[in-house]
């Protein structure tokens, strides 16, 4: 496990990766896209990039680290963010790895407190259900975390409770959510409509 990440100073135009999962058909297997943008705080888009993962799999975390060491930004980004630990189903991403092999700090956030024993009775249904669940246990607990007046959870992996509090006001700029992720939900929405739109060959996408 790697030590705290510290910030001297929580710039306004922090490097942040946003990122969230495309809509898929959970009753089906297959693969999902991954979308993640770059965003400096929560002012201005800066790129994206994509990978795809396994739904109910096991690879997002490989194929996340993979996507961000591989990306023209990965040398200015200072924090990654998630929407919650779970993409594609129950596809969990171990924020120690991620952590670990980008040597960034991850901050995975969802709008309500997760259940944890709605989320223990689901993971039974999978086989490996207890290494799953033992992976969202080494994240951590759960904190809260105030935007105005809305109440934000996270699982904070890699910095301190301040820092990450800080990084997700000074990105909460339009709404009562980091923007790097209201951004990655929205262009992963757009593109999961219509995915063909999309160059398979490249997990890059300039803008």
């Amino acid at each position: 496990m790697r030590s705290l990440v510290r910030f001297r100073e929580i710039k306004p135009e922090i490097r942040i990766l946003g990122i969230d999962d495309c809509p898929f058909n959970p009753h089906e297997r297959g693969m999902v896209t991954l979308l993640g943008v770059v965003f400096r705080g929560g002012r201005w888009l800066d790129g994206a990039m994509r990978t795809e993962v396994e739904i109910d799999g096991r690879d997002s975390t490989d194929k996340i680290v993979e996507m961000v060491r591989s990306s023209t930004h990965y040398k200015q980004l200072r924090v990654i963010m998630t929407d919650s630990i779970t993409v594609a189903g129950f596809n969990i991403i171990d924020l120690q790895k991620l952590h670990r092999e980008t040597r960034l700090p991850v901050i995975a956030i969802t709008k309500e407190r997760p259940n944890e024993e709605e989320v223990k009775a689901a993971l039974r249904n999978l086989p490996d259900w207890e290494d799953r669940w033992r992976i969202i246990e080494n994240a951590g607990e759960i904190s809260e975390i105030r935007v105005r007046r809305t109440k934000l959870y996270a699982h904070i992996v890699g910095a301190s409770f301040e820092d990450a509090e800080e990084i997700v006001r000074v990105s909460s700029t339009r709404a009562n959510f980091p923007e790097p992720l209201r951004v990655a939900h929205l262009l992963a929405q757009g593109l999961g409509e219509n995915p063909t739109n999309m160059n398979k060959s490249n997990n890059f996408i300039s803008v």
